[in-house]
């Protein structure tokens, strides 16, 4: 299977999507390490552990949920790094889902001013999204990943075959992201989605790891070309400015990452249709798509009116404007600002309908 490169000013590293790629850390280890310390979960411990065997290692855990993916997490696992004799010569190895993914990385990027880390993400959505490209945090009351840096690893080790245990509705959540890469980048994977849903929910070995490999893949290329999201990065946030505004307004607590996507790529979509840049059977399109991977949470009393003034919260907001990627078709986007309070209003009224 293939193996993407990420290759940033700062950074070139392998991601490599293979079944038992896991078995493969050995061969990432910088020369001479110290002390290797794997971020994770219990709960994904006790499912894949195993696989690192014969790896020496101190495995440290979260709680991996979006309420407690917060700086005094990383304050405790930090002190109990330094229990067991961390040193800048130990390597961080965050093994779990994107709350782990992102809180490990970020724990490497500020543990004696930076430590190397290596990803090794155990669910879809991290596979294709948060264990690739660096971006690490944790969250605010205000806000989703109010703090954090970037901190690229020095390598990303995706192994379909875990997720042979992962929960249906965890799968579905990662689904999200894959039809969001499909949406911004290629016509050919939002058709894959679109025509082979079936294959998709079966967890057919060939679908699915054709689809992780196409979502990695864009998720390299944007990240290469642009890993501060100063430009073309931008893109991947395609769902992300209503979805995280409906996470920070539920407390983190009724919707898993991809499903607040979910939601917020559909209030995105009717947003450009109501511009008139987006053709009106396209976007029933992409709706009806992401339906078709649900269902989701309820969003019965969750105030629209909450959700909008959440908006002004997000990272992507810039003196004072919120910011969309919008479709204009299956495979491009654009990147607006200054919208009408009207559009924007009926964006999350649709997103929560």
């Amino acid at each position: 299977m293939p193996v993407f490169q990420v290759k940033t000013a700062n950074a070139e590293y392998p991601v490599i999507v293979e079944r038992g790629a896991i078995a493969r850390l050995l061969e990432y280890l910088p020369a001479n390490h110290g002390k290797v310390f794997v971020i994770s979960e219990a709960s994904i411990w006790a499912l894949h552990g195993d696989l690192l065997e014969g790896i020496p290692n101190h495995p440290l855990f979260l709680s991996g949920t979006e309420e407690n993916k917060r700086l005094s997490e990383l304050e405790i696992l930090a002190d109990r790094m330094v229990d067991h004799g961390a040193d800048r010569t130990s390597v961080v190895v965050a093994f779990g889902g994107g709350i782990v993914n992102d809180m490990g990385g970020f724990l490497a990027a500020i543990f004696m001013r930076g430590i190397p880390v290596i990803q090794i993400p155990t669910t879809l959505l991290a596979q294709v999204d948060a264990a690739v490209g660096g971006k690490t945090g944790v969250n605010l009351t205000r806000g989703k990943n109010l703090v954090g840096s970037f901190h690229q690893p020095l390598a990303v080790l995706t192994d379909p075959s875990v997720l042979a245990t992962l929960p249906d509705r965890e799968y579905r959540a990662g689904l999200f992201e894959v039809i969001k890469c499909g949406v911004i980048a290629s016509p050919e994977l939002f058709g894959v989605m679109r025509d082979q849903r079936e294959a998709v929910l079966a967890r057919d070995p060939q679908v699915l790891d054709r689809i992780i490999a196409e979502a990695v893949q864009i998720k390299a290329e944007v990240v290469s070309a642009d890993e501060r999201e100063s430009g073309l990065r931008k893109i991947l946030n395609f769902g992300h400015t209503v979805g995280h505004a409906i996470e920070a307004v539920t407390a983190y607590t009724t919707f898993l990452h991809g499903e607040a996507v979910a939601l917020g790529m559909r209030g995105a979509t009717e947003l450009a249709r109501l511009r008139g840049e987006l053709n009106a059977g396209v976007a029933a399109e992409i709706i009806q798509v992401i339906e078709s991977y649900g269902p989701l949470p309820s969003t019965v009393g969750i105030s629209p009116t909450d959700v909008f003034l959440r908006l002004r919260s997000d990272k992507k907001t810039l003196h004072g404007d919120i910011h969309f990627v919008l479709p204009v078709r299956i495979g491009a986007t654009e990147v607006v600002s200054g919208l009408p309070e009207s559009h924007m209003m009926a964006a999350v009224q649709k997103a929560l309908s």
